[in-house]
């Protein structure tokens, strides 16, 4: 299965780079992983609403670009459906069997995800009701996606 990880902006810390390529190599031997960047938005902290939604439209432009035509779409939001580990990997496993062979996953900026993409959406997602960063927010999804598919090959993990 090819998997994307389609999101708003660059890694600006080493030690998130280093774990998200750690993860993005382990992935390597059950599947086909990618990250798709796309430019983000200088957000000044004053911003109105008006221009917050100026940014959320431009970062929306940009992930709409690149959103791939053949594939599964999951967006990370905090209204999605929460699912444990357990269950995350039941959902992509039931996703292949299915005939599913390529995930994207649509991580937004800092401001969230403009609201066409969540609609283009086949599942939202939640990792919790709390508001992460949301470059921290690739580490945690490449290793949950990690972490599901040592569960679907019945390989222990830390539960």
């Amino acid at each position: 299965m090819k998997i994307t990880i389609l999101c708003v902006g660059k890694i600006r810390e080493s030690y998130w780079e280093a774990a998200i390529a750690e993860y993005m190599k382990r992935l390597t031997r059950y599947c086909k992983p990618e990250i798709v960047q796309v430019a983000d938005e200088k957000t000044p902290d004053d911003a109105s609403d008006n221009l917050n939604r100026q940014i959320l439209e431009k970062e929306g432009d940009r992930l709409l670009a690149k959103l791939p035509d053949d594939a599964y779409i999951i967006t990370l939001e905090i209204g999605g459906t929460p699912l444990s580990s357990v269950a995350f990997s039941e959902k992509i496993q039931k996703l292949g069997v299915a005939g599913v062979s390529h995930i994207c996953f649509v991580i937004g900026g800092s401001l969230g995800l403009d609201p066409r993409i969540s609609k283009q959406a086949d599942f939202k997602l939640s990792f919790s009701a709390m508001t992460f960063p949301h470059q921290l927010m690739r580490v945690i999804l490449t290793e949950q996606i990690y972490r599901a598919y040592r569960i679907i090959s019945g390989e222990p993990y830390h539960k």
